[in-house]
């Protein structure tokens, strides 16, 4: 993630389409607690082009160092990965705290699919 595609003012993240899958822009709400998060980032890593960057801070973190942390803090593999918590992220307001599932699944970028087909469905969340 790049400081340049958070707008901590409208409290929205701006993913530009060449970074998505399906080569769409995706837009994400962020919740008081994330930009809180930023904010606070802001000042350590706000000088340069990553919010989290990487040994340097020419290159952003790694999948591989998310999970080295996940290890550190005692996770094994078979219980946490960093790529599971999209899963969390999907059961957890669906199952748990009754969210519509088209919600959640605009939320994660996925092909949001209706009654009448994706191509009609051009709705924004935010």
């Amino acid at each position: 993630m790049e400081w340049s595609e958070l707008d901590l003012q409208a409290a929205l993240w701006l993913i530009p389409a060449e970074r998505m899958k399906m080569n769409l822009p995706h837009v994400v709400p962020l919740a008081k607690q994330a930009l809180e998060i930023f904010k606070a980032l802001q000042p350590v890593t706000g000088s340069g082009s990553y919010v989290f960057p990487g040994r340097t801070s020419s290159r952003p973190m790694s999948d591989n160092s998310v999970n080295a942390a996940l290890r550190y803090l005692g996770f094994d593999r078979e219980t946490v990965t960093g790529h599971g918590f999209r899963a969390t992220a999907r059961t957890i307001p669906d199952e748990v705290l009754g969210f519509r599932v088209d919600l959640i699944e605009h939320q994660l970028a996925h092909a949001v699919r209706d009654t009448n087909g994706r191509v009609y469905n051009r709705t924004s969340f935010y």
